[in-house]
């Protein structure tokens, strides 16, 4: 089993930037896909970045690229969201997700999700 724990959530102005950080226990995540997602009300939760520990690829929604970057830390087993230049539109719920294999970086594909933490982001 993987827990994730994430944090870093808050409240920004547009314009603004937040660091969000999963730390993982439970097991090493090394050879793991890790992503993040973000889910508002009434919406599917949407892909964020991921990357595959192990391959060194990387993917981010086109959304966010050029703003958001997606890090590691070995030492620390922890997974990090630099989110930089934040909207409103950048506002719901953040998730972080672990998978043993997730070719296409979707949802159903990971196995292990953190809990969540809220960005939210004033205009």
């Amino acid at each position: 089993q993987v827990q994730l724990v994430e944090s870093g959530g808050g409240l920004v102005q547009a314009g603004g930037s937040l660091r969000l950080s999963c730390a993982a226990s439970g097991r090493t995540v090394s050879n793991y896909v890790m992503a993040w997602f973000r889910q508002a009300p009434g919406k599917e939760r949407e892909r964020v970045a991921a990357f595959s520990w192990s391959g060194g690829s990387t993917y981010y929604a086109d959304s966010v690229k050029g703003r958001f970057t997606i890090s590691r830390d070995n030492a620390k087993n922890t997974v990090y969201l630099q989110m930089n230049s934040l909207k409103p539109e950048d506002t719901p719920v953040y998730y972080c997700a672990a998978a043993t294999e997730a070719r296409y970086y979707e949802a159903g594909e990971f196995d292990y999700w953190g809990r969540g933490t809220q960005v939210t982001v004033s205009s």
